[in-house]
């Protein structure tokens, strides 16, 4: 498994209160992403910066996904190419499901 975190600046135009309403539109269309497995949408509490942390079944989906059509989005609407940074996920603790520990 691969944690992505993204982050892109916004502009002065777009808060924190439009951030979210954003992302809770388009948040069902990640589940059509080959390889995609979670995201945490987050934005900084004064709104200058946006992004998220995903998990993927690979990098290879992970960078498929962002050197598509998503990546011309980000720039249409922010105006910034976002930054990436990918980490190995070694090891998950999830409340919600109970698993702690190894990824199987």
């Amino acid at each position: 498994m691969i944690t992505a975190i993204v982050l892109y600046n916004l502009p002065d135009t777009i808060g924190l209160e439009e951030c979210r309403a954003h992302f809770i539109s388009i948040a069902p269309d990640f589940l059509k992403a080959p390889g995609f497995v979670r995201k945490q949408f987050i934005c900084q509490k004064d709104g200058s910066v946006a992004g998220g942390v995903y998990m993927w079944e690979s990098q290879v989906a992970a960078e498929a996904f962002y050197n598509g059509p998503w990546r011309d989005g980000i720039l249409a609407r922010y105006g910034n190419d976002p930054t990436i940074q990918y980490f190995e996920t070694v090891a998950l603790t999830d409340k919600a499901t109970g698993i702690a520990g190894a990824l199987d």
